[in-house]
């Protein structure tokens, strides 16, 4: 019970951070959004590591653990957000949240392969549904209330980008996995700094040597506002989510988080509504990509004996490779 709270928690959390971020891109940079976002989000680790007392599994946490975390940080919030960022600035939220499930095929692929699980029918039927889900919302209609304020959705770019950050939000939980070895609630926390601390370090790198300390320092009053509220938010988030990993299994954990997919939906219509894309299209997206990855996350064990089903079908259903 309260792992799936916790993932209910990390999923509002997260589509709420997508529309600050939104609304901060309007007038700032993905690189000015960066500079804020990663900092913010090690603080909130630090201050939940200090008043939880997870402080002392530094201490306990194992090499390797440490560097799982270190390459999770770095392939999910320096890899993965940046190009997120740069997919949502060029196309908006609501078409890039169903392209970005294409992150749990990348999920499911490493577990295939690395970590031994094994595929499932139900499992390529999901992924088939995510595979699809993007060409629904190509139908997209310009919406005239996009007009005035000069938004024209770059297709190549956020489509381009979006699997980028599928990519990196792909690899992530595999090495997130790998770090906490079964560690509990405290192990999540010290790994979530772990791996926030190893993506300012990137950050921190990358801005020296392409010079941009002087822009990201002249990041507008309004746009630092909202960068810094979409921080805060996808720190809390993040946080929430280590932690229903730490104490509920990923199969209940994942299904519940992919709800954020709906969630941005009514996030940007309270906060972006004429810079979003919207329409029954972008509904269907979403859906047919929740449907997905709802299948990909799913017990076949658990829908099969949930369902009455032929015997064919339920031989056909509990197909697994290898």
């Amino acid at each position: 019970m309260l792992g799936a709270f916790l993932a209910l928690v990390a999923a509002m959390t997260f589509a709420a951070n997508n529309a600050a971020y939104r609304r901060g891109a309007l007038t700032g940079t993905v690189e000015q959004a960066m500079a804020i976002s990663l900092p913010v989000g090690t603080i909130v680790f630090a201050i939940a590591n200090v008043s939880t007392g997870a402080w002392g599994a530094f201490a306990e946490l194992p090499r390797n653990s440490i560097a799982m975390f270190g390459l999770a940080g770095v392939s999910h919030f320096a890899w993965g957000r940046y190009c997120n960022f740069r997919a949502t600035k060029a196309m908006g939220a609501n078409l890039v949240g169903p392209v970005q499930q294409f992150s749990l095929v990348i999920t499911v692929a490493l577990a295939v392969g690395v970590l031994g699980e094994v595929l499932t029918s139900l499992r390529l039927l999901g992924i088939l549904l995510i595979l699809l889900a993007p060409a629904v919302s190509l139908r997209a209609p310009k919406v005239a209330s996009n007009a005035p304020t000069g938004f024209k959705p770059n297709y190549v770019e956020g489509y381009a980008f979006a699997l980028l950050s599928a990519v990196g939000y792909g690899v992530s939980p595999v090495l997130i996995s790998a770090g906490l070895r079964g560690g509990g609630i405290a192990a999540s926390l010290a790994g979530g700094l772990v791996a926030y601390t190893a993506a300012c370090a990137v950050l921190a790198f990358t801005l020296f040597a392409t010079g941009q300390i002087g822009h990201v320092a002249a990041v507008g009053k309004t746009s630092r506002n909202w960068f810094l509220i979409s921080s805060a938010l996808v720190g809390l988030s993040q946080m929430f989510s280590y932690m229903a990993l730490a104490v509920a299994p990923v199969t209940v954990v994942t299904p519940i988080q992919r709800l954020s997919l709906v969630f941005r939906i009514f996030a940007n219509s309270a906060l972006n509504r004429e810079y979003e894309v919207r329409g029954g299209s972008v509904w269907a997206t979403t859906v047919v990509a929740l449907i997905g990855s709802l299948m990909l996350s799913a017990s076949t064990e658990f829908i099969v004996e949930l369902m009455p089903l032929p015997e064919y079908l339920r031989t056909a259903a509990l197909w697994q490779f290898p």
